[in-house]
């Protein structure tokens, strides 16, 4: 089973037709045909209308299974801890529970931050992205290629290039990014509190 995690901004479903094309990916690639997103906005629960940003999860394989909606909360990262790691989560299964596994090694710090033969991918939850001189780089190694992060690719506002170990201490801070959090939500720390 998959999953698409779709943010709802003020009533507004956020970017559904980038959502769309990963399931038809995501289809194509195990073999089956993709099922037609419904309209997501009719089907905001009465409580959650008013709210800034819903967050919407559908579970899906041939047929969509689930979708369920609720209110987001922003998580606090205070601390990142890199964890080495050869996990594949190329595609975005429903299933978590390589990650979940990982983020069991966070020891003290809030968060992980995947790495993958050297080289930095992604948090449990995100995307990454580094900033330096208000320029903004994004790993050329990621685990999952995010919604997000093909937008900001595409629009230019990030640039992919190689971030290891080794060069992290060439940028100041790291941005948290998925389809419910952008690079000016404020989800960023400062290089020096990752360990």
């Amino acid at each position: 089973m998959f999953l698409e995690t779709i943010c709802i901004k003020n009533g507004t479903v956020l970017r559904v037709e980038a959502h769309r094309e990963r399931m038809r990916d995501t289809a194509l690639r195990f073999g089956f045909h993709a099922p037609e997103l419904p309209d997501l906005s009719a089907k905001i629960p009465t409580e959650l209308r008013d709210s800034q940003k819903v967050k919407c999860s559908v579970v899906y394989h041939e047929q969509i299974l689930s979708i369920t909606f609720a209110a987001y909360r922003q998580k606090k990262i205070d601390s990142l801890k890199l964890v080495e790691a050869d996990v594949d989560y190329s595609f975005k299964f429903s299933d978590r529970s390589s990650l979940s596994t990982l983020l069991q090694e966070k020891g003290d710090c809030d968060e992980i931050l995947i790495v993958k033969n050297g080289c930095i991918t992604d948090t449990s939850f995100s995307n990454v992205v580094f900033g330096k001189d208000n320029q903004f780089f994004t790993p050329d190694s990621y685990l999952l290629n995010g919604t997000k992060r093909q937008q900001l690719l595409r629009e230019g506002k990030i640039r992919a290039t190689r971030v290891t170990v080794e060069n992290l201490h060439c940028f100041d801070k790291v941005y948290f990014i998925n389809s419910m959090l952008d690079i000016e939500d404020s989800a960023r720390l400062s290089i020096e509190k990752i360990v």
